[in-house]
């Protein structure tokens, strides 16, 4: 009997989704082309997008052998919060048009998990929705915008929802010239033939039509109900953007943020170790090394690469975790052998809950918890808290 799905071994069906590339292809599959190529993108060559992937792939590990290994525990505390793995799912804007509802999809996965959810600014629930579905506070994720009144009623908001870590992200003083986004029209104009090729697009997946267009309504910015009207997403997205992000936005500005926010402050965006002094300087809890999962300077070093040197800059004085390119449990391990304290990832769950919803990412999560307990076995450890730069042939993934 002839098997359809594998008439084309070059894309096969996958049944059981054994890893995040095995989701990455059901979400191409599910979602219109605008949609994908947005979260799947990267600026510019998109080299540093692959980078973030491709030096975690060289961070070589010991194995060891003949150690009792039998329990291993991979629960951790991050930033004050217990947490069943050193991950947090990372804020990602739009989420809620890659499935129904998708940031209260994900929340749900995450608080399941005994993981932090982190909303982002730019989600497409608000955080109230978020927080009224979810057992788990979020993190919340603020950009700083031109409207600082604005900014300071999210925060306000977030304080109110219980939130107890804002997420400030920083390396968004112009935003990374990204070509998918170009090309699909997401960014800058569109002509009339690609008007109409991208309503093309969107009806040629009837199954997202049903699930979010119509079912998933309202579609609009949830945290910026005032600032985007509901039914112009994404198409107000770049207008607001240009309009908002405020290039001006130097260290001094932390003071203002914490003059709004009584909780934890991390500091997303940091790859430079003389900028994670100044943020330790600054008096925030945390720092993220992250170039935006390679979506804003092209050419800027991988996290990974730039991880260490963070870590060695801030010398305890703040939690330092890791967000681009971890893929697996063992990148997680990867990352903690070079001093993260958790890993944040953000194109693997919406790749989840594109594909299959809430279940997906609840899948997602144990499978990188069980990648971990793997790795941990073989390297010889028993606790996350074992996983230093002792458990590395190189210190270094070059």
């Amino acid at each position: 009997m002839t098997r359809p799905w594998l008439a084309r071994a070059d894309r096969p069906l996958h049944l059981a989704p054994a890893s995040v590339d095995d989701y990455r292809e059901l979400a191409r599959r599910r979602l219109p082309r605008q949609l994908f190529d947005y979260v799947d993108g990267g600026s510019f060559a998109e080299s540093t997008m692959r980078a973030n992937i491709a030096d975690l792939s060289r961070v070589t590990l010991r194995q060891r052998v003949l150690r009792d290994v039998a329990q291993r525990r991979v629960s951790t505390t991050v930033l004050g919060e217990e947490m069943s793995l050193p991950l947090v799912l990372a804020p990602v804007g739009f989420a809620g048009m890659f499935a129904r509802r998708g940031e209260v999809q994900a929340a749900r996965a995450a608080a399941r998990a005994g993981v932090s959810f982190c909303e982002s600014t730019l989600s497409i629930c608000s955080l109230e929705e978020v927080t009224a579905a979810s057992d788990r506070v979020p993190w919340f994720q603020l950009y700083v915008m031109r409207d600082r009144h604005y900014a300071e009623d999210l925060m306000a908001r977030a304080s109110a929802a219980g939130c107890r870590t804002l997420v400030l992200t920083v390396d968004l003083a112009v935003v990374g010239h990204r070509y998918r986004d170009v090309r699909n029209g997401l960014a800058g104009g569109v002509s009339r033939a690609g008007a109409l090729r991208r309503r093309v697009d969107f009806v040629s997946h009837p199954r997202w039509v049903r699930d979010v267009a119509r079912a998933g309504r309202p579609l609009t910015f949830g945290n910026l109900e005032r600032a985007v009207p509901q039914g112009r997403v994404p198409q107000d997205f770049q207008q607001w953007v240009d309009g908002q992000f405020d290039p001006a936005v130097t260290w001094e500005d932390l003071a203002w943020v914490r003059e709004h926010w009584g909780g934890s402050i991390v500091v997303k965006g940091v790859l430079d170790p003389d900028d994670a002094r100044t943020a330790v300087a600054h008096g925030v809890e945390g720092i993220i090394v992250s170039n935006h999962g390679g979506r804003q300077l092209d050419g800027a070093p991988s996290s990974i690469a730039a991880l260490a040197g963070v870590v060695d800059a801030v010398e305890d004085r703040a939690e330092v975790l890791m967000d681009g390119g971890v893929r697996s449990g063992l990148d997680v391990v990867r990352a903690l052998a070079l001093g993260a304290r958790a890993c944040l990832i953000g194109r693997p769950w919406v790749y989840a809950m594109a594909a299959r919803g809430e279940a997906g990412v609840s899948h997602l999560l144990a499978t990188f918890r069980a990648e971990m307990r793997v790795a941990m076995g073989l390297i010889g450890v028993d606790d996350v808290a074992q996983i230093t730069r002792t458990v590395l042939v190189e210190e270094s993934p070059h």
